[in-house]
């Protein structure tokens, strides 16, 4: 009675980019059922590495492509703001059939996608269908994706930790401590992962050594935990690629602005002074005033008399 009690922090672990590697794939499914895979539906082994990890026991998800702000090569069916609503459900219906088991999706790259209100609203929409959890991977800080789930029955949850930015061991094992702190701080937290030899050998030594207050879950166990939503609105409607997009209009545009033609001069006290009583002097208040005053002058000189 007298222990204290442990906390236990929650962490959930996904692998992206399956389909392409079976052979580093299967040493991903060989690891704790409780690490969760994210199929990429265009590739190659989409459907077979999809079901295998299910029929190992991991938590499966779409890893669907959507569109960067910086330039490079696209998956097929790369989600784009500017597609229209029917679009977009056509490419998670595919989706949908192409990775089997699926029961969350995430986003491959899409900081142009998930930064659009509008084009996520169009997402939540489509999702919202099949039943879908929408693991946002967070690759822009002002991703729109939970203002968009609103109103809907989409949930949104974040990640929290990229294990391998770099492939060097030390720095994966650097930013799983990390993902362990902030589980351990927050109650929980995901981090995202790839199937690179550096990164299955980090998990392969680390999962099985966790601290006694932290749990390895799947991400769909996270989805009642509270969220912070820290964005801030993006309401600025998509464009289609290749066209400008539309500029504030300028309220002084087409107005000549007045500009003095010579360097201004200094007014010395003097000057001033003269010009001011010139200026009074050549009033029309001032010769009314005088005009009454010489009228009402007059009469009382001569009641005088």
């Amino acid at each position: 009675m007298l222990t204290t009690p442990v906390y236990a922090g929650k962490l959930a672990i996904v692998i992206d980019d399956f389909g392409y590697r079976p052979a580093q794939e299967n040493k991903v499914i060989a690891l704790p059922a409780n690490i969760s895979v994210a199929v990429l539906p265009n590739a190659p082994h989409a459907r077979e590495m999809a079901t295998k990890a299910h029929n190992a026991g991991h938590e499966v998800l779409i890893h669907l492509p959507m569109a960067p702000l910086s330039k490079q090569p696209l998956e097929k069916d790369t989600l784009r703001p500017d597609m229209s609503s029917g679009e977009i459900e056509r490419i998670i219906r595919e989706a949908v059939n192409d990775v089997p088991y699926a029961v969350g999706l995430n986003n491959h790259m899409g900081s142009a996608m998930t930064s659009s209100l509008f084009g996520m609203q169009k997402v939540m929409q489509a999702l919202g269908q099949y039943n879908l959890y929408f693991l946002d991977s967070m690759t822009i800080g002002n991703s729109q994706s939970m203002r968009a789930a609103a109103g809907t029955n989409v949930k949104v949850i974040k990640r929290k930790v990229f294990l391998d930015d770099t492939q060097n061991e030390a720095d994966i094992r650097f930013q799983f401590n990390r993902a362990v702190e902030l589980a351990r701080r927050n109650g929980s937290a995901i981090a995202i992962g790839h199937p690179h030899p550096s990164t299955v050998r980090v998990l392969q030594q680390m999962v099985y050594s966790l601290p006694a207050d932290i749990t390895l879950v799947r991400p769909s166990s996270l989805l009642n935990e509270p969220q912070v939503d820290t964005s801030r609105p993006n309401n600025s409607r998509p464009v289609a690629p290749g066209k400008p997009a539309e500029q504030p209009r300028n309220p002084f545009k087409g107005v000549n602005l007045c500009k003095p033609k010579q360097p201004l001069q200094p007014v010395y006290a003097t000057t001033f002074f003269s010009v001011i009583g010139e200026s009074i002097s050549q009033s029309q208040l001032l010769k009314y005033m005088q005009h009454q005053w010489q009228g009402w002058d007059k009469s009382l000189k001569a009641t005088q008399s």
